[in-house]
């Protein structure tokens, strides 16, 4: 390689780095600002221009009157309880489902997996007036299982299992059945271990969308007691008269969890060399 192809390979990795540094900032920039404002004092002026990201006089009182004020922990614990069962529960039925549809043989097989894929299309929009006169009618309104409902099981998490299914090397499955393994037997002990990571993945999703859901239990819950942390957050803005600073404060409380179990376990969320999507 001659030094001047040296010089413009050396540039095109530097101006591709600073293209990508240039996008990490911009998408970057809302959460630091809102971190920003968090932190900073009834007398800073949070709308400035241009906006001032280090807070002159840093403070935690914000976060202090904002747990203070309202039942933050309550909130807390409502969403850490709904979105853990959701999990559970979305884990343990999207791979009862998709277990059939990628290691059993029967009519009709590939037209239910078809069907269940095209429903990713339809916006929850159209179905949420269904679902809440469903919830309605069979006692879950107002109810930690009624906001779990919708999300006991999805089409991308039946995908991704039967995916991952599909993948575990058929002699693992003869192996079983010839050592007298059930069906059930085979599901759990088997082939549930083997597509582990694509379980985490799963979760991480699931947690992540039903950690941070606002629309569902805003329409399914009125007891405050039952309100999670994106419906606590809401109530800041008519409590304390649209302050931006306990409003940032209230948020980043609850996106803080998120933020920590994505950065444990985005290891995860990979592509490995055969395209799976998961990471053995």
């Amino acid at each position: 390689m001659t030094n001047l192809q040296h010089h413009q390979s050396r540039l095109q990795i530097l101006g591709m780095y600073g293209l990508l540094g240039a996008i990490a900032i911009l998408t970057l920039f809302p959460l630091l600002w809102l971190i920003s404002t968090s932190l900073k004092s009834p007398t800073e002026n949070i709308l400035q221009s241009p906006p001032q990201l280090l807070p002159s006089q840093p403070t935690l009182d914000n976060f202090s009157h904002v747990w203070q004020s309202l039942p933050f922990a309550q909130y807390l614990y409502n969403s850490t309880l709904v979105a853990l069962l959701t999990v559970a529960l979305n884990l343990l039925f999207c791979a009862l489902a998709a277990y059939p549809l990628a290691r059993l043989s029967f009519w009709g097989r590939d037209w239910i997996f078809t069907a269940i894929v095209a429903t990713i299309m339809i916006p929850f929009q159209i179905v949420m007036i269904p679902l809440y006169i469903l919830t309605v009618q069979i006692g879950l309104r107002n109810t930690y299982l009624g906001m779990i409902f919708p999300s006991l099981a999805s089409a991308f998490g039946i995908f991704l299992l039967r995916q991952a299914f599909m993948s575990v090397p058929k002699e693992i499955e003869e192996a079983a059945r010839m050592d007298g393994s059930s069906e059930l037997g085979l599901w759990w002990f088997i082939m549930l271990p083997a597509i582990r990571p694509a379980l985490v993945t799963l979760a991480i999703f699931v947690f992540i969308g039903s950690w941070s859901d606002f629309l569902w239990p805003l329409i399914v819950i009125q007891d405050e007691s039952l309100y999670t942390l994106p419906l606590g957050v809401a109530k800041l803005a008519g409590t304390f008269s649209l302050d931006w600073r306990l409003v940032a404060a209230g948020s980043v409380i609850s996106i803080a969890p998120v933020l920590v179990l994505f950065l444990f376990l985005q290891r995860y969320i990979v592509p490995t060399e055969t395209g799976s999507g998961v990471k053995g």
